[in-house]
């Protein structure tokens, strides 16, 4: 059974009477994009392209009958036969009736009766398994030479069950050639996997897939540091202080990046004897400063402040963050936030600072 353009992408572990049932997904991206991302993006004077961190992203759409705990696992996929390098989406649906045969399934990567699911005889260090018992369930890499592919998530009863593992280590071996890129296999780990029936352990995890209506589809988020602290300011040590983006332009397309600057002043700035206001004086965030984006309808936080990857820069005039527009969900609105730690307390300012993204023609 294929359900390759259906809007839920399922992993689970479950019991019809006495069978065990087991559902895995295929993610997959374009490594054109990728690339090009790394190249264009992440790459700099002082930035190798492989300087990154990548987190593979789904949004959960419902749950049920989970345990305490668990945990799901990514691996590259590896898909058997010389002439072949990735599988076939197909275009079936859960519901269909008959079940839609097309692209890749449980036993086979292409459709129906066209190339198994099994694992070849291959030299070097690279390994992949599918289960011998239910044969099928795709293969993968566990390995390769100069990669461990150890990508996982745990989660308990009190997580979101929202997926986000970092896959940086495959992201990687895709970008160098280690592996071809025929994208992700998501499973939950081998325990949770054809328990004994007596055991009665099941959990459904549906999460949405690119086919969703919704704003949630997959995504591979990179993330790398881009920062710089340059002196020539002085550092703003009253907690009062005001911080407002000052070139906010209220709309953006969906292309490029914009860099917003901030103006920085204490609320209250001390008198001097000047021929110019102190109120026109800039000073700069500590070190300790980080951006955030959220989502202005649903409230959700788009890129959660982060200690690595989303610092404030100063430079010799301002504070200042960039925001790469490609990356963010067209026709939405997103405000802007900024979390910082000045005199002993940590600030998060909101100074209502919200924008459009538009689509590029």
């Amino acid at each position: 059974m294929n359900t390759g353009r259906d809007e839920i992408l399922e992993i689970a572990s479950y019991y019809v009477g006495t069978t065990s049932h087991v559902n895995r997904s295929l993610v997959q991206f374009d490594l054109t994009e990728v690339s090009d991302v790394l190249r264009t993006y992440v790459s700099s004077s002082t930035r190798p392209a492989t300087a990154f961190s990548a987190s593979l992203r789904l949004s959960l759409a419902s749950a049920n009958e989970v345990p305490d705990s668990y945990t799901v696992e990514a691996y590259p996929v590896y898909v058997p036969g010389a002439l072949l390098t990735t599988w076939a989406a197909g275009n079936g649906k859960f519901g269909d009736v008959p079940r839609n045969s097309s692209g890749v399934s449980w036993a086979f990567t292409q459709h129906t009766g066209s190339n198994n699911w099994t694992s070849d005889a291959i030299a070097g260090e690279t390994t992949f398994y599918y289960s011998s018992s239910e044969v099928g369930g795709g293969a993968w890499y566990t390995d390769t030479t100069g990669y461990i592919f150890n990508m996982t998530q745990s989660h308990t009863v009190t997580s979101t069950h929202d997926l986000n593992i970092n896959v940086t280590t495959g992201v990687l071996a895709h970008y160098n050639n280690a592996v071809p890129n025929a994208g992700f296999l998501l499973k939950l780990s081998g325990s949770a996997e054809f328990t004994a029936y007596h055991n009665q352990r099941q959990l459904y995890l549906r999460y949405f897939s690119e086919k969703t209506h919704t704003i949630y589809p997959p995504c591979l988020e990179i993330k790398w540091d881009d920062s710089e602290y340059q002196s020539g300011l002085t550092t703003i040590t009253d907690p009062n202080a005001v911080v407002k983006v000052k070139n906010n332009k209220g709309e953006y397309v969906d292309t490029g990046k914009q860099r917003f600057e901030l103006a920085v002043r204490p609320k209250y700035p001390t008198r001097t004897f000047a021929t110019s206001s102190v109120y026109l004086t800039n000073y700069r965030l500590p070190a300790t400063s980080y951006w955030g984006l959220r989502d202005e309808n649903t409230y959700e936080m788009v890129i959660d402040f982060d200690t690595n990857f989303t610092k404030v820069s100063t430079s010799t005039s301002s504070s200042y963050f960039d925001i790469y527009m490609d990356g963010l969900e067209p026709e939405r609105y997103y405000r802007v936030l900024v979390k910082t730690d000045i005199g002993g307390s940590t600030v998060i300012v909101d100074e209502d600072q919200v924008f459009k993204v538009v689509r590029n023609g």
